[in-house]
Protein backbone atom coordinates (compact mmCIF):
# COMPACT_ATOMS: atom_id res chain seq x y z
CA UNK A 1 0.00 0.00 0.00
CA UNK A 2 1.61 3.48 -0.83
CA UNK A 3 2.19 5.78 1.63
CA UNK A 4 -1.53 8.29 1.71
CA UNK A 5 -0.66 10.80 3.86
CA UNK A 6 -3.52 13.58 2.72
CA UNK A 7 -7.25 13.53 1.57
CA UNK A 8 -5.35 13.85 -2.47
CA UNK A 9 -3.20 11.13 -2.16
CA UNK A 10 -6.29 9.40 -1.03
CA UNK A 11 -8.43 9.85 -4.10
CA UNK A 12 -5.63 9.48 -6.62
CA UNK A 13 -4.89 6.14 -5.18
CA UNK A 14 -8.66 5.45 -5.26
CA UNK A 15 -8.75 6.88 -8.96
CA UNK A 16 -6.30 4.92 -10.15
CA UNK A 17 -7.27 1.68 -8.45
CA UNK A 18 -11.13 1.75 -10.14
CA UNK A 19 -9.50 2.90 -13.63
CA UNK A 20 -9.46 0.05 -15.80
CA UNK A 21 -13.38 -1.20 -13.90
CA UNK A 22 -14.56 2.40 -14.92
CA UNK A 23 -13.21 1.84 -18.78
CA UNK A 24 -15.22 -1.45 -19.00
CA UNK A 25 -18.43 -0.12 -17.47
CA UNK A 26 -18.20 2.75 -20.32
CA UNK A 27 -17.46 0.15 -23.05
CA UNK A 28 -20.43 -0.28 -24.75
CA UNK A 29 -22.71 -3.53 -25.08
CA UNK A 30 -22.04 -5.98 -28.11
CA UNK A 31 -25.33 -7.21 -29.35
CA UNK A 32 -25.88 -11.05 -28.05
CA UNK A 33 -27.34 -12.90 -31.44
CA UNK A 34 -27.70 -16.38 -31.93
CA UNK A 35 -26.80 -18.49 -35.45
CA UNK A 36 -29.94 -17.27 -36.83
CA UNK A 37 -29.39 -13.97 -36.15
CA UNK A 38 -32.29 -14.04 -33.37
CA UNK A 39 -32.23 -12.77 -29.53
CA UNK A 40 -33.44 -14.50 -26.86
CA UNK A 41 -35.57 -14.04 -23.20
CA UNK A 42 -37.68 -14.99 -21.01
CA UNK A 43 -40.15 -12.98 -19.63
CA UNK A 44 -42.39 -13.38 -16.48
CA UNK A 45 -45.66 -11.78 -15.10
CA UNK A 46 -47.74 -13.55 -11.99
CA UNK A 47 -47.64 -17.17 -12.73
CA UNK A 48 -46.78 -17.00 -16.82
CA UNK A 49 -43.54 -17.65 -18.74
CA UNK A 50 -42.63 -16.86 -21.78
CA UNK A 51 -39.81 -17.64 -24.23
CA UNK A 52 -39.81 -14.95 -26.79
CA UNK A 53 -37.26 -14.96 -29.73
CA UNK A 54 -36.97 -11.77 -31.42
CA UNK A 55 -35.25 -11.22 -35.03
CA UNK A 56 -35.55 -8.09 -37.67
CA UNK A 57 -38.50 -8.95 -40.15
CA UNK A 58 -42.17 -7.09 -40.91
CA UNK A 59 -43.47 -7.00 -37.45
CA UNK A 60 -45.08 -10.40 -37.31
CA UNK A 61 -46.18 -11.54 -34.18
CA UNK A 62 -46.83 -15.49 -33.51
CA UNK A 63 -47.49 -16.57 -29.51
CA UNK A 64 -47.58 -20.54 -29.10
CA UNK A 65 -48.59 -21.24 -32.60
CA UNK A 66 -50.82 -18.53 -33.33
CA UNK A 67 -50.85 -15.14 -34.86
CA UNK A 68 -51.16 -12.46 -32.00
CA UNK A 69 -54.98 -11.43 -32.64
CA UNK A 70 -56.23 -14.69 -32.59
CA UNK A 71 -54.00 -15.58 -29.31
CA UNK A 72 -54.90 -12.15 -27.67
CA UNK A 73 -58.45 -11.69 -29.02
CA UNK A 74 -59.03 -8.39 -26.86
CA UNK A 75 -57.46 -5.39 -28.14
CA UNK A 76 -55.82 -4.08 -24.70
CA UNK A 77 -53.74 -7.32 -24.65
CA UNK A 78 -52.69 -6.60 -28.37
CA UNK A 79 -51.72 -2.94 -27.34
CA UNK A 80 -49.75 -4.11 -24.16
CA UNK A 81 -47.82 -6.35 -26.73
CA UNK A 82 -47.11 -3.39 -29.02
CA UNK A 83 -45.91 -1.00 -26.30
CA UNK A 84 -42.32 -1.90 -26.59
CA UNK A 85 -41.99 -1.56 -30.17
CA UNK A 86 -44.09 1.91 -29.56
CA UNK A 87 -41.33 2.90 -26.90
CA UNK A 88 -38.12 2.28 -28.65
CA UNK A 89 -39.89 3.38 -32.09
CA UNK A 90 -38.97 0.21 -34.09
CA UNK A 91 -42.80 -0.56 -35.41
CA UNK A 92 -43.09 -2.78 -37.90
CA UNK A 93 -39.14 -4.17 -37.67
CA UNK A 94 -39.32 -7.07 -35.82
CA UNK A 95 -40.65 -10.42 -36.13
CA UNK A 96 -41.34 -12.24 -32.55
CA UNK A 97 -42.14 -15.61 -32.14
CA UNK A 98 -43.29 -16.91 -28.15
CA UNK A 99 -43.99 -19.41 -26.56
CA UNK A 100 -45.57 -18.62 -23.25
CA UNK A 101 -47.20 -21.05 -20.10
CA UNK A 102 -49.30 -20.05 -17.21
CA UNK A 103 -51.19 -18.02 -15.81
CA UNK A 104 -54.11 -16.26 -17.35
CA UNK A 105 -53.95 -14.45 -20.42
CA UNK A 106 -53.22 -11.15 -19.37
CA UNK A 107 -50.24 -12.67 -17.26
CA UNK A 108 -49.20 -13.72 -20.24
CA UNK A 109 -49.30 -10.49 -22.56
CA UNK A 110 -47.26 -9.40 -19.82
CA UNK A 111 -44.98 -11.98 -19.54
CA UNK A 112 -44.26 -11.79 -23.36
CA UNK A 113 -44.23 -8.15 -23.27
CA UNK A 114 -41.78 -8.24 -20.51
CA UNK A 115 -39.50 -10.78 -23.01
CA UNK A 116 -39.84 -8.42 -25.92
CA UNK A 117 -38.38 -5.84 -24.19
CA UNK A 118 -35.53 -7.97 -22.72
CA UNK A 119 -35.01 -9.30 -26.46
CA UNK A 120 -35.11 -6.08 -28.15
CA UNK A 121 -32.40 -4.85 -25.45
CA UNK A 122 -30.26 -7.85 -25.82
CA UNK A 123 -30.48 -7.27 -29.89
CA UNK A 124 -30.26 -3.39 -29.91
CA UNK A 125 -28.16 -2.63 -26.61
CA UNK A 126 -29.07 1.69 -27.89
CA UNK A 127 -32.89 0.63 -26.85
CA UNK A 128 -31.83 0.01 -23.48
CA UNK A 129 -32.84 3.22 -21.94
CA UNK A 130 -36.20 4.07 -23.76
CA UNK A 131 -37.17 0.39 -22.22
CA UNK A 132 -35.55 0.91 -18.99
CA UNK A 133 -37.16 4.44 -18.75
CA UNK A 134 -40.38 3.03 -19.48
CA UNK A 135 -40.08 0.42 -16.62
CA UNK A 136 -40.62 -2.54 -19.43
CA UNK A 137 -37.15 -4.14 -18.56
CA UNK A 138 -38.07 -4.51 -14.53
CA UNK A 139 -40.19 -8.06 -13.80
CA UNK A 140 -43.19 -6.85 -12.11
CA UNK A 141 -43.50 -9.06 -9.19
CA UNK A 142 -46.92 -8.78 -7.62
CA UNK A 143 -48.02 -11.86 -7.60
CA UNK A 144 -51.43 -13.44 -5.81
CA UNK A 145 -51.32 -13.74 -2.43
CA UNK A 146 -51.33 -17.35 -0.59
CA UNK A 147 -54.52 -18.58 0.89
CA UNK A 148 -54.04 -18.91 4.97
CA UNK A 149 -55.56 -21.50 7.02
CA UNK A 150 -58.81 -20.16 9.19
CA UNK A 151 -59.28 -17.71 6.56
CA UNK A 152 -61.77 -17.85 3.54
CA UNK A 153 -59.55 -15.71 1.37
CA UNK A 154 -55.99 -14.37 1.40
CA UNK A 155 -57.02 -12.06 3.74
CA UNK A 156 -60.85 -12.47 3.83
CA UNK A 157 -62.63 -14.16 7.29
CA UNK A 158 -65.32 -16.38 7.45
CA UNK A 159 -68.84 -14.40 7.93
CA UNK A 160 -69.16 -13.86 11.84
CA UNK A 161 -72.36 -14.66 13.08
CA UNK A 162 -73.47 -13.69 17.10
CA UNK A 163 -75.90 -16.51 17.50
Amino acid sequence: MADIKSLDDLKSAVAGSSAPAAAEAAAPKAPVRDALGRSYATGKRKDAVARVWVKPGSGKVVVNGKEMAAYFARPVLQMILKQPFQIANVEGQFDVYATVAGGGLSGQAGAVKHGISKALQLYEPSLRPALKAAGFLTRDSRVVERKKYGKRKARRSFQFSKR
